[in-house]
């Protein structure tokens, strides 16, 4: 009789350790498709703009130089947001950080479906571009400390749901126009999808403040970070370009609809996917 209690708390013993064991391991694999999820998200949000650049353009009047100004507005936004990106999600989070951003683009896409006003669509469009590169840095931030964990290369397969969300994001856009429906109610479409994305994957952002009491706002890069720092600045600018003007040139192409020249965006997105 003692030898089976004993037998029989060894057994125990051996199942809960494994148990144990195998928690850590479910929470990592949740943790780690739930930051491929936000990069799917902000691949969404981002692609979602391309398909509605012509009819901005038709609905303000605008080519030339004036469309490139105000096509210039979203990576204003961007840029004077990312250096302060890092000091806010060391004092709150990523958690917070990428929620709030997520919120700005959602609230700002449907804007820029209707708005008939240039000073208004300029101002959307930079507050568009701040959210995305705050979300863009933030989930970067997630990224890194997943692969910390993981200890092994997991960022370009992150990058890869980004393309893929700028897939879906551009394709369903123009095909959703080409369908018949308004620009507002294809970026509705793309909304509740993003709002369900995100709601599955809030419980597995880092809440983490990483904050120190002695860490500036703001560093300047130096050395190679500056150097790699401007490799992606030249990146992000081949990519806004073709973001921004891919329709627009794609209209100049003898039987193009405006309802599909999204699509363009869209195509450039699975050469990304399959790059990463």
């Amino acid at each position: 009789m003692l030898n089976f209690v004993a037998h029989t708390t060894h057994d125990k013993n051996t199942f809960m350790t494994a148990l144990d064991a195998a928690q850590p391991k479910k929470l990592h694999q949740r943790v780690n498709l739930g930051t491929r999820i936000v990069f799917l998200i902000a691949g969404l949000g981002m692609s979602a703009w391309a398909p509605l650049v012509p009819f901005a353009s038709q609905r303000l009047q605008l080519s030339g130089a004036s469309l490139g100004g105000l096509l210039l507005c979203l990576g204003i936004g961007s840029l004077a947001a990312m250096p302060v990106t890092g000091a806010l999600v060391a004092r709150f989070g990523c958690r917070r950080v990428m929620l709030c951003s997520t919120l700005v683009i959602l609230c700002m896409l449907p804007l820029l479906a209707t708005l008939s006003s240039l000073w208004l669509m300029a101002g959307t469009l930079m507050i568009f571009g701040a959210g995305l590169g705050m979300l863009d840095v933030a989930m970067n931030v997630q990224a890194v400390e997943v692969e910390k964990t993981a200890g092994k290369p997991m960022m370009s397969g992150f990058h890869g749901f980004f393309s893929l969300g700028g897939i879906i994001g551009a394709g369903a856009v123009s095909l959703l126009l080409g369908s018949g429906l308004t620009p507002l109610q294809a970026i509705g479409t793309i909304l509740l999808l993003i709002i369900l994305l995100l709601l599955w994957s809030l419980p597995t952002l880092m809440t983490e403040r990483l904050h120190q009491p002695d860490q500036p706002w703001l560093v300047i890069p130096r050395g190679w970070v500056a150097f790699l720092g401007f490799l992606c600045f030249i990146l992000f600018l081949a990519e806004g370009a073709v973001l921004d003007w891919s329709a627009l040139l794609l209209l100049q192409s003898p039987g193009m609809s405006v309802a599909h020249a999204g699509l363009g965006y869209a195509i450039f997105s699975i050469a990304m996917t399959i790059a990463a």
